[in-house]
């Protein structure tokens, strides 16, 4: 017997387990395979060009006929500016030299906010994934709207309570309370005006107590103690992304793998500079030798990720991981290298979601 609650009811999956949208790691392989297993897949698209997506959905949706999740990112559009970009270009110039490459002579924009896409949104509308969920902000209230009448269900993404308070006006359906535990880009909608790094136990708390819409808690979780603990705290269900990175159908490199494996995975770290956006990686010298206080102000985000992205290249080019953007939350070190299915069924087992049959 399967111990449900109004998040499981409204989703219609056996358990309140997300895996989370990896942009680049979640694979239509993973997110199937957890849907398959009883908890939701999620699909990273934010990146993605329409076409790619709306492929990824329907090569996920070949492989289940379980409800699964497309993310999408809904920042402030980027505002070119030649000046600030070349500063950085030329600050990051040294680096690029050490691996015998040049840097990009300008930068670009690599993909649109979901906010100025309205060609996204046709898409989903057209595609219909059972879940959409939103990163760095919330899209036009019309949109949400249109979501919602099509028969998806929303959810978006708070690092504090007021964040969380502008989601439920928007009148999205489920909240995800992402603590500064997490890996991978925080949500915060301002970067800019500061973030508070909530810590995930006290944000879903403090959403939970106010929300009126079902709380996800995400950041730091990694087995069936920690979603245990997040669901005493109020939330609905957990979001859980680091410990999905090892299963064989996620998308990480084997680099990425053999560093999660190893000690390195102890020190994560928040930096802007890989993407011009606070996110959480294994610390490497993008946090060691490129942030530093006296570097230039940083492009918006995501130009700033065009030589982010160029930078990691080349030092793989030149067989180093220096400078690999590796994501993963403060709970690294429990990564479990299981398939998604399984571990889907150990979390469930550990959170005791999962009753003896009568």
């Amino acid at each position: 017997m399967t111990l449900s609650n109004s998040l499981t009811r409204l989703l219609n999956i056996q358990y309140p387990i997300i895996q989370a949208p990896m942009a680049g790691i979640a694979t239509p392989e993973l997110a199937a395979a957890v849907s398959n297993a009883g908890g939701l897949g999620s699909l990273g698209i934010g990146a993605s060009s329409v076409e790619k997506a709306r492929q990824m959905i329907r090569d996920t949706r070949a492989l289940t006929d379980k409800p699964f999740n497309a993310n999408v990112f809904c920042h402030r559009e980027a505002v070119a500016d030649p000046e600030r970009e070349q500063r950085w270009i030329d600050y990051l110039q040294p680096v690029f030299e050490e691996f015998g490459a040049v840097p990009p002579s300008k930068l670009s924009t690599p993909y649109r906010s979901f906010n100025e896409d309205r060609v996204v949104l046709d898409m989903l509308l057209e595609e219909r994934p059972a879940v959409v969920s939103f990163h760095f902000g919330v899209p036009p209230r019309a949109w949400v709207k249109s979501l919602r009448e099509a028969g998806i269900v929303t959810f978006g993404c708070a690092t504090t309570p007021e964040e969380a308070g502008i989601i439920e006006a928007a009148g999205i359906d489920v909240i995800v309370a992402q603590g500064a535990e997490a890996g991978g880009h925080r949500g915060v909608f301002e970067p800019e005006a500061g973030d508070r790094l909530l810590t995930t136990l006290p944000l879903t708390r403090l959403i939970s107590r106010e929300a009126k819409v079902p709380v996800v808690a995400a950041g730091g979780l990694m087995d069936g103690q920690g979603i245990r603990s997040v669901m005493a705290a109020g939330a609905a269900g957990a979001q859980l992304g680091t410990a999905f990175i090892l299963c064989p159908e996620s998308g990480a490199d084997a680099g990425y793998r053999a560093t999660l494996r190893s000690e390195h995975c102890r020190e994560t770290r928040i930096t802007r500079v890989i993407s011009g956006r606070p996110a959480r990686g294994i610390v490497n010298r993008f946090h060691t030798g490129i942030d530093r206080p006296d570097m230039p102000e940083l492009p918006d985000y995501p130009i700033a990720y065009d030589a982010g992205k160029a930078l990691i290249a080349a030092a793989r080019a030149a067989d180093s991981l220096a400078f690999a953007g590796y994501w993963a939350g403060q709970g690294a070190p429990q990564a479990r290298e299981l398939p998604a299915g399984e571990l889907i069924g150990c979390l469930a087992r550990e959170a005791g979601l999962v009753t003896p049959s009568a």
